[in-house]
């Protein structure tokens, strides 16, 4: 027989336990409200990012946006102003290959990444050495802000400047702490040291014990670091704009000629491309990261 509380349960210290709370002869607040508050926070939040981007992808199919929400759908010239499709065709030429471009100095500065920042992150993780808290301090703290590395370049490689191999570079070192300190979260979880020694007690050597077992085991820091950069890399402005000299204009100098020189309709046509080629970058990256890093070998049935 129940006395109307439910699924509460009598403790021997007089308390009760109802569900997830704890009451000891009074009632928590924390325990009652703390989730919800908690979930509703991160909903506001999500929503307030989220709204302008939304926003601004319906507002690209508009002919009219004068007041708070847009209005006039559907039409794609605002889509076919941003990318040069029958409109001024010389001084908008080349934009799909811009876009192109951009896509694979993005992926180059980040393969350069992992190739670079995944050993650092294993080895400040890893071992202890004189000088480990320096190279840990300048991996995961951001050497030069854009503007500064893009004068060193230019006074230090001018003939280089502004070749699609140091937009690549610089990507990949303005971009690296990110990757590092992903990939090192996924390091300090595991036991490093254990993993190794069962895998050279298995026969194999360091190398492939890193690539095959160490690796595999920190996909998901690696993938995380990968977006993170790769959406980064695509849209760094300060060092584009200031190395840039020939060649298709990058996605960051697409996004500015288009907000600065066009109808607000044509820019929000911009915003909506970059938003969709980030969309489908990291559906791609996540399919990877899915699909490949494993040390299960699939059998044939």
């Amino acid at each position: 027989m129940t006395d109307g509380t439910d699924a509460a349960e009598l403790r021997t210290d007089g308390g009760t336990t109802t569900g997830s709370r704890t009451v000891l002869g009074r009632f928590d607040p924390s325990a009652a409200f703390g989730r919800p508050l908690v979930v509703g926070a991160l909903a506001v939040t999500l929503l307030f990012l989220l709204v302008p981007i939304l926003l601004t992808l319906v507002a690209s199919f508009a002919s009219d946006w004068t007041g708070i929400l847009p209005a006039g759908f559907v039409t794609l010239d605002n889509w076919r102003h941003a990318l040069g499709i029958g409109l001024e065709v010389g001084s908008r030429r080349g934009v799909g290959s811009g876009l192109a471009f951009s896509v694979l100095l993005a992926t180059g500065g980040m393969v350069l990444n992992i190739f670079v920042g995944v050993p650092i992150a294993y080895a400040v993780t890893r071992y202890d050495f004189v000088g480990r808290d320096w190279i840990n301090a300048m991996a995961i703290l951001p050497i030069a802000p854009g503007i500064v590395l893009g004068v060193a370049f230019l006074k230090t490689y001018p003939q280089y400047a502004g070749s699609a191999l140091s937009l690549i570079v610089a990507y990949s070192i303005l971009k690296s702490p990110f990757m590092v300190l992903t990939v090192q979260s996924s390091f300090q979880s595991m036991d490093l040291r254990q993993l190794e020694e069962s895998g050279r007690a298995l026969g194999a050597s360091w190398l492939r014990t890193f690539v095959t077992v160490i690796v595999p085991n920190a996909k998901g820091g690696i993938m995380a670091g990968s977006i993170i950069t790769w959406i980064l890399a695509a849209a760094e402005f300060n060092f584009t704009w200031l190395v840039y000299s020939r060649g298709p204009k990058p996605f960051s100098l697409f996004l500015y000629s288009n907000i600065t020189r066009s109808p607000i309709l044509t820019a929000a046509a911009a915003v909506s491309i970059y938003f969709l080629i980030v969309t489908v970058a990291v559906l791609v990256l996540q399919f990877v990261g899915g699909t490949g890093f494993t040390t299960v070998r699939r059998e044939e049935v």
